[in-house]
């Protein structure tokens, strides 16, 4: 079969990646200048060769709250900053099970147990680490999806101890490139983060790293993220589009730093350059990407999806995701938990919540209450 878009520089991208063949920066950055048109196809035919011709869909729950020491300029759970939001300690594992339910009626097939600190600490918090361990173990046991967490950087012990359990992917996002790093956190480094990914990855779990576009970064900076983890081997592979939340130092803008071709084009490299990782969009698309736009990724070589409310702003409903996906004209996969998406798409009849953070937050508010 021949594949051609009518670009010499994206036919010739794809070509040698269905030849087997790496491309490394040069090519990435050489991609990223075509016109979005062809580039979006290219990475489309490229997809088609590499993925099931589904879209995987994950999410997620906040099972603790703010007050992190970390000074992420993105991030509104940052104690560093005033920004209103609500905090609380580890949900407990019932409820993160709860959480899970929710998620898997959604029509995930993954489910990210989510601490908002530096590092879980199985030396100096061991009664929440054991409570983390056991809410690993209720969703991998009492549930179809497979369990995933973001839980900051970790020993060695710990990723030992957490691939013990089960844990399937591990998420720890390396936001941007080495070198734009130190404009977005100064508590900790960028080799910090990578530390975290090897050490996950030598125990076995799969990895699940991404980035924030749209903070300020260049071009190339993006390209460069994606060789980072080109260089780690990440399965899935988050792609931010920055959510401008007040109070914190990138809050004063009413959206992200980057186009919609620009976005567009970026989600297409990063399939160019990952072609059998799991190119997933994730939080901001709402903001940054109208209704009648959220397609557009999945043409462009995204395969991944978070649905439902992310950390601490809300998303839009597993349904509406539903339609995106089939609108591109891909389905949901289906093959860890084999749910039915026509009764995700006709919505829900309960009162509430409708997500798997939104449940977390309604039971976070219960437990502080009490």
């Amino acid at each position: 079969m021949v594949y051609e878009t009518g670009n010499r520089t994206v036919d010739d991208a794809v070509r040698r990646v269905l030849d087997g063949e790496r491309l490394d920066r040069t090519d990435g950055l050489a991609l990223l200048a075509q016109p979005v048109e062809p580039l979006s196809a290219g990475a489309d035919l490229v997809r088609r060769e590499f993925s099931d011709g589904a879209v995987d869909a994950c999410s997620i729950v906040n099972a603790k709250a703010g007050d992190c020491a970390e000074d992420c300029g993105f991030c509104a759970q940052s104690a560093h900053f005033d920004t209103g939001i609500d905090t609380y300690g580890f949900l407990g594992p019932e409820k993160v099970l709860e959480a899970a339910r929710r998620a898997e009626r959604d029509g995930a097939q993954r489910f990210g147990i989510v601490v908002a600190e530096k590092g879980v600490s199985r030396e100096h918090r061991p009664d929440e680490w054991d409570d983390i361990v056991r809410a690993i173990r209720l969703v991998r046991d009492e549930t179809d999806v497979e369990v995933d967490a973001s839980l900051g950087l970790l020993t060695e012990t710990e990723a030992e101890i957490l691939a013990a359990e089960g844990l399937n992917h591990y998420n720890h996002n390396i936001e941007t490139s080495r070198r734009y790093f130190p404009e977005v956190v100064g508590t900790h480094s960028f080799e910090d983060r990578l530390k975290t990914l090897r050490r996950a990855k030598a125990v076995g779990m799969d990895l699940c790293a991404g980035v924030i576009l749209g903070m300020g970064e260049s071009p190339a900076d993006r390209v460069d993220a994606a060789i980072e983890l080109q260089e780690i081997g990440v399965s899935s592979l988050p792609v931010n589009v920055l959510n401008p939340v007040a109070g914190t130092p990138l809050g004063d803008r009413d959206h992200a730093d980057i186009s919609k071709p620009a976005l567009l084009k970026t989600i297409a490299v990063y399939r160019f350059l990952h072609p059998e990782t799991r190119v997933r969009l994730t939080g901001g698309r709402e903001v940054n990407l109208a209704p009648d736009e959220q397609h557009l990724p999945f043409e462009a070589g995204a395969d991944g999806i978070l649905t439902g409310d992310y950390l601490t702003t809300e998303g839009q409903d597993p349904g509406d995701d539903i339609e995106i996906m089939r609108r591109a004209g891909l389905e949901p996969n289906r093959e860890v938990n084999d749910f039915d998406p026509e009764e995700v798409r006709d919505g829900h009849q309960d009162p509430a919540p409708d997500t798997a953070v939104g449940t977390a937050t309604s039971n976070a508010s219960t437990e502080l209450d009490d």
